[in-house]
């Protein structure tokens, strides 16, 4: 997204960070501090020097629902993107990271979710149109710094859905709190407890 990417592009200059796009990690070398990459694009092997170096595993399904009749053809519940009613099983809902829903995997986005999963699943028992909608907002909180952050809220169209009236794409320390100090009291206790 054009207005977070412009505000990261800065950092990773500032940070005189060298970045290397569409590369599937293959072996790590600690001994040499090198790691073997393949380009996704092309298939080629890449073997970079590193001096830190941060790795996030290729996610998926559990083996329970990628071998189960409600998953798709990557393993995950096979939802409508806004209604989370399965569609093939229209007694089933599913939500968060079970789910195919084309968006981040982010407490934010399970937040905006439950609640249509639940009016909609209400609505299935009492016979009534599923009205409610989830339209793929999702927040994604970018330390870029010590004492900084940008937050990141958007929808399925790409569209901000920023929640302060100021520029969210600017770094801040008071957004840095927000996710500090206070997200964590609103995940443990109200999220968890179903108070939000």
């Amino acid at each position: 997204m054009k207005k977070y990417a412009d505000t990261l592009e800065t950092v990773i200059a500032r940070k005189q960070i060298t970045t290397a796009y569409r590369r599937n990690l293959l072996e790590i070398r600690p001994l040499t501090r090198e790691a073997v990459f393949e380009h996704l694009d092309t298939g080629e092997r890449e073997v970079m020097r590193y001096d830190m170096l941060h790795v996030t595993p290729p996610m998926g399904p559990p083996a329970f629902l990628r071998e189960s009749p409600l998953a798709d053809a990557d393993g995950w519940a096979d939802v409508d993107k806004h209604t989370l009613q399965h569609k093939r099983y229209p007694n089933v809902f599913a939500l968060g990271d079970c789910s195919n829903l084309p968006t981040s995997k982010t407490g934010a986005a399970i937040r905006k979710q439950a609640p249509v999963a639940v009016q909609n699943l209400l609505a299935l028992m009492r016979g009534a149109p599923l009205a409610a909608r989830y339209d793929g907002y999702t927040s994604c909180p970018l330390v870029t710094g010590y004492n900084k952050l940008v937050l990141a809220e958007y929808d399925y169209t790409l569209t901000p859905r920023e929640t302060f009236p100021f520029d969210q794409a600017k770094e801040r320390w008071s957004m840095y709190v927000l996710k500090k100090d206070l997200l964590p009291v609103m995940y443990w206790n109200g999220m968890l407890k179903g108070r939000m």
